[in-house]
């Protein structure tokens, strides 16, 4: 009788430790393994540095196990970021658009991402491909919401930020070249993105050479119809916003059109553009210049598979993380149809250029960029534009450099001639933190004013 007992007791004890065993070592999940990271996004997000910086979960101490400490925002500083620095010199140079910040802290739930330590973890997803195709359904619905792009019959490619997109379609179409004997010929219209010519004198290739400004080609000698070109086409263009059509053209001409810009925020949208390369970007889209993420539409099969080869070669894809964070950003965006986000960046801007122009207005040193109202078949009424950047001109003769009049005031822009055009313009943004605008402001007022005193002077 005993050894029985003992028999049925070791046959429980053997089941206990084996469900035990299997329990443990299953995938049944603990439902609360997310706690932490969860209570570390809100701990930082709680974090209101004077609202004047913020902290990130990935700041500086992290490391130590220390709380990660406030990033302050420009000309401020202290524990808090509450000490504004006087006479601080204003950053008007960075197209970072944190115009776009507080939208997205509104959306802090739905936009919250929260990703596994084994998220992803193969170079490839299931379908043997780099490019999540959930992603890539959402872009299509993202364009045909705004009505900018037509996206049927086109294939979609990821890449690090229009920047690789950008290399990967010139490098592309310098490789349809049928003269071996003579570079493609790289052009775009002055003031032009610098990054075009950079990137071409960088990789300094063989099929390729920056040769500058595209209306200065067609007039030359050099247009000879035969020469193998390619013009790049920004629109809305960077530093001015206008909207900007290929000035080139013939069987000798291949295109790639930079429509960074064009979205409701800056421009309106007077048609879906339907080209055979267009490249876009999700920090002028979004906000997110960090995630470094940009696509391209390609009609022609066999310049996608050359861009795509080169994205392989490069980087073998975009981040499996970044096109998760960049999925969920777009699902916000497209479930109203972007209403929310696009009237908070379109009503933000719109009230910056009317500060600026009142400024502005009463100078007669500096002058603005002028474009006329178009159609917008988003907000479905006339609108003006609102670029990113104010693309100034100093008047005065005397006045040849106007990054350094500016510079001499405290105001750091971007010198026209980094743009190809004269040193008599200066590029400011206006899609930084509302820090930066009210700061760029305040100087702007200084600069302005010192004009009626030296007319009373004179």
């Amino acid at each position: 009788m005993q050894m029985k007992l003992l028999l049925t007791v070791s046959i429980i004890l053997n089941l206990v430790f084996t469900i035990h065993i299997l329990y443990y070592s299953s995938t049944t999940w603990n439902p609360t393994w997310t706690n932490r990271a969860a209570a570390e996004a809100e701990t930082a997000a709680s974090s209101s540095c004077s609202g004047h910086g913020r902290v990130f979960v990935d700041g500086l101490g992290v490391l130590d196990g220390q709380k990660p400490p406030c990033e302050c925002n420009n000309c401020y500083t202290g524990k808090d970021c509450s000490v504004f620095l006087n006479d601080c010199p204003v950053d008007a140079n960075s197209g970072d658009p944190l115009f776009l910040e507080p939208f997205w802290m509104r959306q802090a739930e739905s936009s919250a991402v929260l990703v596994s330590g084994w998220h992803r973890m193969s170079y490839i997803y299931q379908d043997g491909t780099y490019v999540s195709r959930e992603l890539e359904k959402v872009i299509r619905k993202l364009h045909s919401v705004v009505g900018n792009a037509v996206t049927d019959n086109r294939f979609v490619i990821f890449g690090s930020g229009t920047t690789q997109l950008l290399a990967a379609a010139v490098h592309a179409l310098s490789l349809t070249n049928s003269s071996l004997s003579s570079p493609a010929r790289l052009l775009t219209s002055i003031p032009y993105y610098a990054m075009y010519k950079d990137q071409a004198e960088f990789f300094d290739s063989a099929h390729l050479k920056f040769e500058g400004d595209a209306s200065a080609w067609k007039q030359s000698e050099r247009n000879d119809n035969t020469t193998q070109v390619i013009e790049v086409v920004t629109s809305p263009n960077n530093p001015d916003g206008k909207l900007k059509r290929a000035v080139l053209d013939g069987s000798n001409v291949k295109t790639v059109h930079d429509f960074a810009y064009y979205w409701p925020y800056f421009t309106p949208i007077t048609h879906p553009v339907d080209e055979d390369l267009s490249l876009f970007s999700l920090s002028k889209t979004t906000g997110h210049a960090g995630s470094r993420f940009g696509w391209g539409l390609v009609k022609d099969k066999a310049i996608y598979e050359k861009m795509d080869r080169y994205i392989r070669l490069t980087s073998m894809g975009v981040s499996k993380e970044t096109q998760l964070h960049v999925l969920q950003l777009l699902k916000v965006v497209v479930g109203d149809r972007g209403d929310d986000i696009f009237n908070f960046g379109y009503g933000t801007l719109k009230k910056r250029w009317e500060i600026l122009n009142k400024i502005l207005s009463i100078s007669t040193r500096f002058s603005l960029q002028a474009i006329n109202p178009e159609y917008c078949n988003y907000f479905k009424k006339v609108r003006e534009f609102t670029p990113s950047y104010a693309w100034v001109k100093c008047e005065r003769p005397e006045d040849t450099n106007c990054y350094e009049i500016f510079r001499a005031a405290k105001i750091t822009g971007r010198n026209g001639n980094v743009f190809g055009s004269e040193e008599r313009f200066v590029r400011l943004s206006l899609i930084r933190s509302q820090d930066d605008f009210d700061q760029l402001i305040d100087m702007l007022k200084k600069l302005v004013s010192e004009e009626a005193v030296g007319a009373d002077s004179i």
